[in-house]
């Protein structure tokens, strides 16, 4: 791999010269400028157990390997992993990736409180049938404890006292989940090295165990990570992982912070896993790079000066190389990576040392998340509001019509789709697009957000996201906040359908999805970050009617 970016050649130079590869190796927290003592240390201290995770995981890949054998043999079907964020994207990943080894069961990843996916997955599903892995590092998570309370009792009334031997957890030794699963008799408890943070995990427990139930070789995941990170202690250019951080920090340092990754088609589902890492990651402190991850290759005359851009190719396929050409031949930073499908495991440690490298060429503690607990308050306190009065506080529609109404404390408008053309006129260059959708996961509505996607690409030239709620709140929800105040963000929401009670929280999934999405509106607008919230009120015309609202709003 050679770097064709001139500030990414200098800031590899800069960083062999300092050291930093061993310096990382040798936890040597100076690295990302903190000091003994200071507020950074704990959490850098804490969380770099992933550098040798391999040694860590290895007394317990026989007991894995033993669970995964004996869960085929008694004729499990399917596995639902109940996670969030770092505990259940490297899961998505390995799973969309490798798929299911015959007569393995197959993997549902349900990392929502949406009432829709959720009942859906609990009427597919027959108990006796079914392991439920519940992932959680805090063990405090609450769409995983919310998501253990409806399925516990689900299987407790099919199939009783036996319920515990269709349950495994994954968590850090002393958590609630750890005391949960043992008076409840799970079927296993595996308790991850807590050094190790939840989007740096993905070689750890929550990703080897989920792969080994599908029949995924772990030995052979965890080998080639181990193999990418003997490659990473290497103070020269061929070390990938210092090339990519070293692209990262030097393209954010040169305002080119939209870090836009066109993806083998096979390895379509990395770019969740990447969003989340380098997102939360690095975007704090007013800086980071906000990761495109989903976003079609355009021609180059759409896209702004705040663009870099990382190619990844398999021996199997390969990004648009037409597209990749003209846009390295207009000017924007292009770097090619090679992988084969069997070392995503190598892929995975060479993105988590990127990132430490860039946290130091930015000078920032990469391994904190310090603005996500703001819209976890913000949703608790809305909680409590509906506890006492059995209604969620709601503000004043800026604008409203049959169809939808708009919500904003920055625009107005006499019509919806005057709030949101004020919106997208605010739109300037660095800018970029958020959209962060509370409906079902399969709405219709989000193929005509594509559509909007590029539409708005091709007038502003501004690079957009789309995220899941709540998904997104653990991944880019870091970067809204802490990240370059360079947001316009439109956030989703419509009525639910049905209405499900969380067993003993005194409230449903509707009323607690509807919460997160009015406390990360909140946030966002505390942030002084421009927010607009679309709430529509009829799920069958929901595509149509965000289409209309949008193309009137750009006319």
């Amino acid at each position: 791999m050679t770097i064709h970016y001139a500030p990414a050649a200098q800031t590899a130079d800069s960083l062999l010269q300092q050291h930093t590869v061993r310096r990382i190796w040798d936890r040597d927290i100076s690295v990302w400028n903190a000091t003994p003592g200071g507020a950074d240390a704990k959490s850098i201290d804490s969380r770099l157990g992933w550098l040798d995770v391999a040694a860590t995981v290895k007394p317990a890949v026989e007991r894995i390997a033993a669970l995964a054998d004996a869960v085929k043999a008694e004729g499990i079907r399917s596995v639902y992993l109940l996670g969030m964020g770092g505990s259940s994207l490297c899961a998505e990943v390995i799973a969309s990736v490798f798929g299911t080894t015959s007569n393995y069961p197959r993997l549902t990843v349900l990392d929502t409180t949406d009432e829709r996916t959720i009942t859906n997955a609990a009427r597919h599903s027959n108990p006796r049938e079914t392991l439920f892995i519940v992932a959680s590092k805090s063990g405090g998570t609450v769409e995983v404890a919310s998501m253990e309370r409806f399925f516990w009792a689900r299987t407790v009334a099919a199939i009783g006292s036996d319920a515990g031997r269709h349950f495994v957890a994954i968590t850090d030794p002393g958590t609630a989940l750890q005391k949960l699963a043992e008076s409840r008799r799970y079927r296993e408890i595996f308790l991850n090295p807590a050094d190790i943070g939840g989007r740096f995990s993905a070689l750890s427990l929550f990703g080897l165990v989920p792969a080994a139930l599908i029949g995924v070789p772990i030995n052979t995941l965890a080998g080639a990570g181990n193999v990418m990170a003997d490659g990473c202690r290497q103070e020269n250019h061929t070390n990938a992982g210092l090339e990519l951080g070293a692209f990262i920090g030097a393209a954010i340092k040169e305002g080119r912070d939209k870090l836009t990754v066109a993806l083998s088609p096979r390895l379509a589902s990395l770019g969740l896993w990447i969003e989340q890492l380098i997102a939360e990651s690095t975007g704090k402190h007013g800086t980071g790079a906000l990761p495109v991850v989903d976003e079609p290759l355009g021609p180059p005359e759409e896209y702004g000066n705040d663009r870099a851009f990382v190619a990844i190719s398999t021996e199997m396929d390969a990004p648009d190389a037409d597209k990749l050409k003209a846009l390295e031949g207009a000017g924007h930073p292009l770097l090619r990576l090679s992988t084969r499908i069997d070392d995503l495991g190598a892929e995975f440690f060479r993105w988590e040392f990127a990132t430490a490298v860039a946290g130091a060429v930015l000078a920032i503690n990469p391994f904190d998340e310090p603005n996500v607990a703001e819209a976890k308050e913000k949703t608790k306190a809305l909680l409590t509001a509906y506890t006492a009065s059995g209604k969620l506080p709601e503000p004043t529609a800026a604008a409203q019509n049959d169809a939808v109404a708009v919500f904003s404390k920055r625009f107005t408008g006499s019509k919806p789709a005057d709030v949101v053309r004020a919106a997208i006129g605010s739109i300037g260059r660095g800018d970029y697009i958020a959209f962060l959708s509370y409906l079902p996961a399969d709405s219709d509505a989000h193929g005509g957000l594509a559509d909007i996607r590029n539409a708005l690409r091709s007038r502003t030239h501004a690079a957009s996201t789309f995220g899941v709620g709540p998904r997104y709140l653990h991944s880019t929800g870091q970067f809204h906040k802490g990240g370059p105040n360079s947001a316009v963000a439109f956030v989703i929401t419509g009525d639910d359908q049905t209405n499900t009670e969380i067993p003993d929280a005194g409230y449903t999934f509707s009323v607690l999805k509807q919460a997160q999405a009015l406390g990360d509106t909140e946030t966002l607008e505390a942030h002084d970050r421009r927010a607009v919230r679309i709430h529509l009120k009829n799920a069958a015309t929901a595509r149509r009617t965000l289409e209309d609202l949008f193309a009137e709003a750009m006319k």
